[in-house]
């Protein structure tokens, strides 16, 4: 009776192993990698001193930054005092050119927004 036991719960088992072999799904094959479209600089919206002019000018105003961060086809130069906190974000205008400021953040040390003009007056050596 035991061995009957033993024969009927090894039947089930190797059943229930049986359901999960079945056959492999296909996977979808995978689409040929297309080639990134070139990058476009953003849009610049911003009318202030340091729009439109390359990371040298910013460098000369404000001596060295903060932060000179790069990430992908950006730049970002951060400039901090005690009255202001200012980011600076540099792309280029077209693939090979000079990146040029784009956009001007400015905030108070706290974390509130501040008037971009008064920063960068605040800020200047």
């Amino acid at each position: 009776m035991t061995r009957h036991i033993r024969l009927i719960a090894v039947t089930m088992l190797a059943a229930t192993l049986a359901g999960c072999a079945g056959a492999a799904v296909p996977r979808p094959a995978q689409p040929s990698a297309r080639p990134a479209p070139p990058p476009t600089a953003p849009r610049i919206t911003q009318n202030n001193s340091l729009v439109g002019h390359d990371a040298n000018a910013a460098l000369s105003l404000f001596g060295k930054p903060r932060l000179d961060v790069r990430e992908g086809m950006g730049r970002k130069l951060q400039f901090a005092g005690s009255p202001c906190i200012l980011d600076i974000y540099y792309y280029a205008p077209k693939q090979g050119a000079e990146p040029i400021a784009t956009y001007v953040d400015a905030r108070t040390p706290d974390g509130r927004d501040a008037n971009v003009d008064s920063c960068i007056t605040a800020l200047r050596r």
